[in-house]
């Protein structure tokens, strides 16, 4: 009985290693969908301000072509003053000089606060980038490492669920039965070991009697609280 109860426990040892592998196995995948959500949101908000730099540059350019258009239109009616050949016409001219002025000041003011904002958004943008690539590299890390444990737990639990197999074959299926129904109802754990008299199962005490026939050896015992099966600790190798 002392062998059938070594190859209980080195059974439970597997499964229970395996079981806890594959909960592992199950979260990865989502720990790695979860830091590629993460790293997008970051890698999204780098692009938007991308894009905003990028449209104020657009814009300054706009006004800077906005500017030389008026500056040359000015220039022409300037041009134009000395062919005039009455003052309602010269006043007039004037008039659009004016005019022209004070749109391509409004433009110049413009393009002023533009190239302000463009050299702040540009130091943030270098800035921003900086730890965009410190944050792609730690992300490309995390996510290789969380990778090569997937592989690592894949391998792991192949090699277990092997071990696993050949276990229950070495195992009646009469004794298979009775631990496998034991488990289902005991949160997975069928066999436990008794240490001082005590069910390490359900912490309750078991009769003096039962704890000597279990010295003994001779038959296979279950825990009169809890309904396990027991066994002295030392059986464990």
């Amino acid at each position: 009985m002392k062998d059938l109860l070594e190859k209980l426990v080195e059974l439970q040892k597997l499964e229970i290693e395996a079981e806890k592998i594959r909960s592992l196995h199950k979260n990865l995948p989502i720990r790695i969908r979860e830091l590629d959500e993460e790293f997008k949101v970051f890698q999204d908000a780098i692009e938007r301000r991308r894009t905003e730099f990028e449209d104020k540059q657009k814009l300054k350019k706009e006004k800077d072509r906005q500017l030389q258009a008026g500056q040359e239109a000015m220039k022409k009616t300037r041009d134009r003053l000395s062919e005039v050949k009455t003052n309602k016409e010269y006043q007039s001219m004037l008039k659009e000089i004016e005019t022209s002025e004070k749109k391509n000041g409004k433009i110049e003011e413009e393009i002023i606060i533009l190239l302000d904002g463009l050299e702040v958004a540009s130091r943030e943008m270098k800035q921003q980038e900086g730890e965009f690539e410190t944050s792609r590299l730690a992300y490309e890390n995390k996510k290789k490492e969380l990778q090569d444990n997937v592989d690592s737990l894949q391998g792991r639990m192949k090699e277990l669920l092997g071990g696993v197999e050949t276990m229950r074959k070495d195992i009646s299926p009469d004794l298979l039965r009775r631990y496998d129904r034991i488990k289902a109802f005991a949160n997975g754990v069928a066999v436990v070991p008794v240490r001082k008299e005590i069910c390490s199962g359900c912490h309750m005490a078991i009769p003096p009697q039962m704890y000597n026939e279990l010295q003994t050896g001779s038959e296979i015992l279950t825990c009169p609280n809890c309904n396990r099966i027991i066994f002295r600790e030392p059986v464990v190798t």
